[in-house]
This record gives C-alpha cells, sequence and structure tokens, in this order.
C-alpha cells in the first residue's frame, strides 16, 4: 500500500526505514562466487596445474587466467587446446571440481567484506542469489558455511544452458525473485562476469581480483568490498544505472 509520502521514490529499489530516514536498498544483489565472494581462483589455478601435470601437458598463469569467470565446459576445451592433455571435456570438469571441492572443505577463503555484507542485506530483507559458473556441488559447500537462508537462490553453471558472458545467468537470477534487472545489482570479478551482469541489464560493481575488469558499460569499479554497507551498494551504481540498459539496447540492436 503507498502513501503520499512514496510519491517520487524510485521503484527500482526497496527501502529500510526504522527510526531515521528511509534509504534505498536494491531489489536483489546478484553474487559471483570464486573470486567475489570466496577467493577461490587461486584454488581453481592449482588444481589446473595438478591436473594437466600429471597427464604430461603444460600449463602456466597465463593460460589459467583466460579462463576465469567462464563456463566450465569452456575451460576445460580451452585447456585441451592449450595443453594437448587427452582427457574429455566431462572428465577434466569432475577432475577440476573434485580437486577444489577438498580444497574448499578444508577452509573457505573469504574475500575481505563479501560475507559481511551477505548477512547484513539478509538482515535488511534484501535478497541475495548466488550465480556462478561452478557446479552446484562446489556451491553446496560454500553455502553450507554460510547461516541458513543467506542466499535465497542460487544459479549454477551445470543449470543454464548459456554460461558467462552470456546474459542468461543473470536473466535467470532475476526471474527467480520476480525482479527487473535493472532493479538489481550485480557483484562480480572477471570480464566475463562482467560482461554476463551487463549484458543482462544488470548494474554492476566489479572488483578486480585475479584478473584486470576493463571498462563495460553498465559496471562501476571498486577496489574492495571491505567497508561497503547494504545502504551503500545504490550509490555505488548511481552513476552507471542507465548503462547497463543502453548495453542491453545495443547488442539487441547489433551496435
Amino acid at each position: 500500500m503507498s502513501s503520499a509520502s512514496d510519491e517520487g521514490r524510485p521503484q527500482d529499489v526497496a527501502t529500510a526505514g526504522g527510526d531515521g530516514p528511509d534509504v534505498q536498498l536494491p531489489a536483489a544483489v546478484l553474487w559471483d562466487m570464486d573470486g567475489t565472494l570466496v577467493d577461490t581462483e587461486p584454488y581453481w589455478i592449482e588444481a589446473e596445474h595438478e591436473l594437466v601435470g600429471a597427464h604430461g601437458g603444460v600449463w602456466n598463469d597465463e593460460f589459467a587466467h583466460k579462463l576465469v569467470g567462464n563456463a566450465l565446459e569452456v575451460s576445460a576445451q580451452l585447456i585441451i587446446d592449450q595443453s594437448g592433455i587427452s582427457l574429455s571435456v566431462p572428465e577434466i570438469v569432475d577432475a577440476l571440481l573434485q580437486r577444489v571441492i577438498r580444497r574448499v572443505e578444508q577452509r573457505v577463503p573469504w574475500r575481505p567484506g563479501a560475507r559481511e555484507l551477505l548477512l547484513e542485506l539478509g538482515s535488511l530483507g534484501v535478497p541475495s542469489l548466488l550465480v556462478t559458473m561452478s557446479w552446484r556441488s562446489l556451491a553446496d559447500v560454500v553455502v553450507r558455511n554460510l547461516p541458513d537462508g543467506a542466499f535465497d537462490h542460487l544459479v549454477t553453471g551445470d543449470a543454464v544452458t548459456h554460461g558467462k558472458p552470456h546474459p542468461e545467468p543473470y536473466l535467470a537470477a532475476a526471474r527467480l525473485v520476480g525482479a527487473e534487472p535493472a532493479d538489481c545489482i550485480a557483484i562480480e570479478d572477471s570480464p566475463a562476469g562482467v560482461r554476463s551482469a551487463t549484458a543482462a541489464g544488470v548494474p554492476t560493481i566489479a572488483i578486480p581480483h585475479v584478473v584486470p575488469v576493463p571498462h563495460i558499460e553498465g559496471a562501476v569499479h571498486i577496489d574492495t568490498l571491505a567497508g561497503v554497507r547494504a545502504v551503500d551498494l545504490v550509490d555505488i551504481v548511481r552513476p552507471i544505472r542507465g548503462e547497463a540498459l543502453q548495453h542491453v539496447g545495443d547488442a539487441a540492436s547489433g551496435d
């Protein structure tokens, strides 16, 4: 039910009141996992080196960095193409997942400020969704180390037809909570992830970590989530809120 005081208030954000003035909050926050929520990219790179070396191939960090943020099947094919090892795509995906899951079960390496922001969003009633190209088996291990209900939904790489940088994962996440993509905020660390979110029309906070992220319309760069509060998120993306929609329009028109 709206009141006269609601007139003119942006409809693309929720509000949190209390005794103080209302503040703007996103309709939902869509979180990347590897490199954004948890610092697992070094686990993946280590697993790639181990796997390729065990099968007589050659691997290096330059090759590994090209895989960051991609769908696992895409990464597996790139490993075959670059290293020449004679495993199939499913065999590589399974072997990498097993190695990374073992490491995460030993220790979950949270990224600075990420866990704190996630839990604060939950306390304010803002839905959080995990949008990761890792498969459900790994995502479940990470989520088990969080309070129940920290994530409202999970969109994983084995549950989508097209992985990042395709917009499908982020479009699927927005649909799960019945929100317009432009009313949500994505948090990402990789070029593929940022391209996926902005192509879906989601204003995106890019926090480059293992690999640089170029300027992409619809995304704003910050150095860290440490010290970022839920009430800061809408202000952070305000300068680029319209760019994500423009990016979608350009893509649709072929510009």
